[in-house]
């Protein structure tokens, strides 16, 4: 170790001594620093620029018409990216932007196409299209750039598609807002369509077997108005053979009441002639009472007398006859006009025609008497004296009744007869026209009988199809029902109407942005070049080691009698220490000039000079033991980690070969722990990457401790052939 710390010192002094060996060992601790600024300061803000990068929009929209309002999304889309940053928009049409974009002065073009408005307004239609935005990249001019205008394309689309959730809910929540009010008017008209679901329910087997009774009725009166149908034709035939019997029985009254005009004299002059005749008789039979006896006068006067009576007996009968006939009329009349026989005047027809009968029975005795007059005379005088008073008594008797019965004819039967034959022909006549009118109104009566028949037929189809429909309509009436009740148990229409009112421009700002994003940054990060120093002051240490051992001499050709080992050493002293400085530069270049904002900046420095005393034990191990061929081995350990390392990309996204060697590279864990000094220490993960930073520098040393003095002598031969081809110095 004495001979190691010599050559340390010797090599310290042998650079402040030699100008020229100081300027280009300043210049080793100086360039790595150089590596790592410019690579941070070109990645510090690398989207700050973006508002340079040419994007073309070509703007083919063509509007559309929405429920009488006009809407050009393109347009208002174009009035936005004006006001936008974000890139340098250019606005131009269809054929100059493809041709720049395909020249490369438009890094993209994004083309709002012509039907844009047309397809966004369909979502009032059945049938809505998502609108298209047509997004055309050169990729040949940048590997990063189509990720940007990508980032800006979507960026349009959010845009449009924020505006027109927004304008379109703010439009659904302007008529939400007044459904709530008008349903809140409703509110009784729903409670009461409610109620009456649930009454509906209820009643729905009652209405089931109304529907089944009207189904019967229907069928019965459709056989009634088949029969009522069917019976017509002999309602005409009778109303018209009713209409021949009143014109018959009206001919008839007039007949019997012209008859009757007729006979009232005769039988006037055969009552008065009877009387006459009655009278003479008691005239004579009161004479005859005072002449004494005298046969052959009695004789004459018997045969004269019976002469008499015979006529007065022929007169009565004509009489009787009459009134008879006068009683049929009455009757005839009385069922001709279907009105109740009239029973006073049958009561006096009827009297009238008993006394006729008594007063003929009278006649006939005193006409028997008459002629048994000559036995009496003959036998008994006195007894014919008797028998001749008690006929001159009947006589006197049948005198008086006839006078009574010509009263009686002239004031009653002839007045009362005459007057129901009127009555009879007034009331056939109205019989008649009754009759007259049902059967003009018969047809309208079969019109009317075919249209009920008809009517009846559709509705009692209806009905059918009504109680066919009974069964889906009870299922479904008693699952409204079921969901009434299960809402009103489930939610308060209140509280719906509530929602429905609430602030549309408040809704319609919460579908413009309906999630924001708090974030909370446990470790924040200033910027992007902020955190890409970690990988690039580590790259640029381990760019430092490979510089000083491409230009320093790893063997001390100048010491004399010093074993390989101390050598490795002493030489190792020297270009740790030169690494350390860089390092120092390094890192406190990082935070002085770039400003980087190092959350912990002393541990930064301080896990600088370890990461740079573990890379310079590794490459300058590789170099000493190895020689030249070290030094390519350095150089692929370089490229192995810068891109298995995940200094750039997670390791996640790394192909499987870079994930599998990721945990043996000194890389993983330098980045990793330049990143706890940057962002916030957590000192677990300190610990490890420590900790695997001192086995790969203990490795290494024990490697060159033990075995660079066995593999230089095999090395020296080889270094020995390679220049005697002149290639290699």
């Amino acid at each position: 170790m004495k001979n190691s710390w010599k050559i340390f010192k010797t090599d310290i002094q042998n650079i402040s001594r030699n100008w020229v060996a100081a300027i280009l060992i300043g210049g080793l601790v100086f360039l790595p620093s150089l590596y790592a600024w410019l690579n941070i300061y070109a990645s510090w803000d690398p989207y700050s620029q973006t508002d340079q990068l040419p994007v073309a929009i070509v703007n083919e929209d063509a509007g559309a018409t929405v429920r009488g309002e006009q809407l050009n999304v393109g347009n208002e889309l174009i009035d936005t990216l004006k006001n936008n940053q974000d890139m340098k928009w250019s606005f131009t049409s269809r054929k100059i932007a493809m041709e720049k974009v395909e020249y490369g002065d438009y890094f993209a073009v994004i083309i709002i196409p012509k039907n844009f408005s047309e397809k966004l307004a369909s979502v009032v239609s059945d049938n809505p299209q998502k609108a298209d935005i047509e997004y055309y990249v050169n990729e040949k001019i940048n590997s990063i750039a189509p990720k940007i205008t990508e980032k800006g394309a979507t960026f349009i689309v959010q845009k449009v598609s924020s505006q027109f959730i927004s304008s379109v809910n703010g439009v659904i929540f302007d008529l939400f807002n007044d459904l709530g009010i008008e349903i809140e008017k409703d509110l009784p008209d729903i409670q009461n369509f409610e109620d009456y679901v649930f009454k509906m329910e209820q009643d729905l087997p009652e209405i089931h077997h109304l529907l089944t009774g009207a189904q019967k009725d229907a069928s019965s009166a459709q056989k009634i108005i088949t029969q009522a149908t069917s019976m017509l034709p002999r309602a005409e035939q009778i109303t018209t053979e009713g209409l021949s019997s009143i014109e018959r029985t009206i001919d008839f009254l007039t007949k019997a009441q012209n008859r009757l005009n007729e006979v009232a004299p005769q039988v006037k002059n055969d009552l008065e002639k009877v009387s006459k005749i009655s009278k003479s008789t008691n005239e004579f039979l009161q004479s005859v009472q005072n002449v004494p006896l005298d046969f052959t006068e009695l004789d004459r006067v018997k045969a004269d007398l019976d002469s008499k009576m015979t006529s007065n007996i022929q007169t009565v009968d004509a009489i009787s006859k009459d009134l008879n006939w006068l009683k049929e009329v009455s009757n005839s009349s009385n069922e001709s006009s279907e009105e109740t026989n009239n029973e006073e005047q049958q009561t006096r027809l009827d009297n009238a025609i008993d006394k006729t009968n008594e007063l003929k029975s009278f006649l006939q005795e005193a006409q028997t008497n008459t002629r048994t007059i000559d036995t009496l005379v003959k036998d008994k005088e006195q007894q014919f004296q008797t028998t001749l008073n008690d006929l001159q008594q009947i006589a006197q008797n049948t005198s008086v009744q006839l006078d009574a019965f010509m009263n009686e004819y002239k004031n009653n039967i002839e007045p009362t007869v005459l007057s129901e034959v009127a009555k009879a022909k007034k009331t056939l006549g109205n019989a008649k026209e009754m009759l007259t009118s049902i059967q003009s109104t018969l047809p309208e009566v079969a019109s009317t009988l075919n249209s009920a028949d008809a009517h009846i037929k559709e509705g009692k189809t209806t009905l059918d199809q009504a109680l066919a429909q009974y069964p889906y309509i009870n299922d479904k009436v008693n699952q409204l029902a079921d969901r009434i009740r299960k809402v009103q148990g489930e939610t308060n229409i209140n509280e719906i109407i509530q929602l429905l009112r609430n602030d549309p421009q408040a809704e319609r700002s919460f579908f413009e942005e309906p999630i924001v994003l708090n974030e909370n940054k446990l470790f924040p990060i200033a910027n992007y070049g902020t955190g890409m120093t970690p990988f690039y002051t580590v790259l640029a240490i381990w760019v430092g080691c490979l510089l000083l051992i491409s230009l320093l001499a790893t063997d001390a050709n100048h010491e004399r009698n010093v074993s390989e080992r101390s050598v490795y050493f002493g030489r190792l002293f020297t270009f740790s220490a030169i690494g350390l400085l860089q390092a120092l530069i390094v890192t406190i270049g990082d935070i002085v000039l770039l400003g980087v904002d190092v959350k912990d900046s002393l541990w930064f420095i301080l896990f600088g000079f370890l990461i740079s005393f573990v890379f310079m034990s590794i490459v300058y191990t590789l170099v000493s033991v190895f020689g030249d061929v070290g030094k390519a081995l350095a150089i692929i350990m370089l490229v192995l980690q810068i891109a298995g390392a995940g200094g750039t990309y997670p390791v996640v996204l790394l192909p499987e070969f870079f994930q599998t060697i990721n945990p043996a590279l000194p890389f993983t864990y330098a980045v990793d722990l330049m990143r706890e000094a940057v962002g916030g220490i957590v000192w677990p993960r300190v610990i490890r990457d420590v900790s695997f930073l001192l086995l790969f520098s203990l490795a290494f040393l024990l490697f060159g401790t033990f075995l660079k003095e066995k593999i230089n002598r095999k090395t020296k031969l080889m270094l020995k052939k390679s220049r005697e081809s002149g290639l290699f110095h």
